[in-house]
């Protein structure tokens, strides 16, 4: 007989005045594998500056580690943080909505949230998929404080809109937005490609090093960012057509020609921005 996914239930809580971070970071396939249901239970995690375990704050049901739920995540006053922290491998499914810093560091595996994510999701990211069907909050891909290079490598999809500084310090990976972004995309970019299907804020490419942005819509860009005209790039192409395995609207492009702005010429930087044109 197959085991069922190992699901986080949480508990319902008395209402209250403050919204409190539970840390997930445990949480994940791989720190969770070959461990007892009665291990997993007397795990230690944080709420706020409380500790606590984790059969205290969840129902759990199946034995899965290698795919894991959360339920119940839309609690008036708990907020799941941390979740995939630095996962490398197995699934992570999300019936709700995830708090801040989802898939942190995420070096391999997927995972889905079938809502909303708050801010820093993404942050230091090496490889691996998240998904988003929902909406995302500020910096999106970007780096911890106190590091200089964002995301790293992996694949990051969102349906709904972007906050601000989306891909901020992005190093390396893709990141895809079906709906909007705001101001400041790719800002301060060294390398990796940032799509956006809807409409982009101010200061796209800000202080951008190196790197693709893949705009449907022209954006309101600063002086410093050089308009080149309309070139035909063959190379569209093949960025395209690695799209083709996610379930995205990108998949569906076939383009050649762009309308092409590089920069940051602030910053000697060779970043592009490519807009698509009919």
């Amino acid at each position: 007989m197959m085991k069922g996914p190992l699901t986080f239930n949480l508990k319902m809580c008395q209402p209250k005045t403050v919204k409190h971070l539970v840390n997930c970071s445990a949480l994940t396939p791989n720190n969770l594998n070959n461990l007892s249901m009665t291990e997993i239970s007397a795990l230690k995690i944080t709420q706020g500056n409380m500790t606590k375990t984790v059969s205290e704050l969840f129902e759990i049901s199946g034995e899965d580690t290698k795919n894991i739920i959360f339920e119940n995540t839309d609690n008036d006053n708990l907020e799941l943080a941390y979740i995939g922290a630095n996962m490398t491998t197995g699934s992570i499914t999300v019936k709700g909505n995830a708090g801040v810093y989802c898939g942190l560091g995420l070096q391999g595996g997927t995972i889905h949230c079938l809502a909303n994510t708050a801010d820093f999701a993404a942050c230091n990211m090496v490889n691996g998929l998240l998904k988003i069907d929902g909406n995302t909050g500020d910096f999106l891909g970007g780096a911890t404080a106190g590091l200089r290079k964002g995301m790293r490598g992996g694949v990051v999809l969102v349906k709904g809109n972007a906050g601000d500084r989306a891909g901020d310090q992005m190093r390396r990976g893709v990141i895809l937005i079906e709906g909007d972004a705001g101001n400041y995309c790719g800002s301060r970019m060294i390398a990796g490609t940032i799509g956006v299907l809807g409409n982009v804020g101010k200061y796209a490419g800000f202080s951008m090093q190196r790197g693709t942005l893949l705009f449907a819509n022209t954006p309101s860009l600063h002086a410093t960012m050089q308009n080149c005209g309309m070139h035909t790039l063959s190379f569209l192409s093949l960025m395209l057509k690695s799209f083709n395995h996610f379930d995205t609207p990108f998949a569906a492009l076939n383009l050649q020609r762009v309308q092409r702005f590089v920069g940051d010429a602030a910053t000697n930087g060779n970043g592009e921005i490519l807009v698509i044109t009919n």
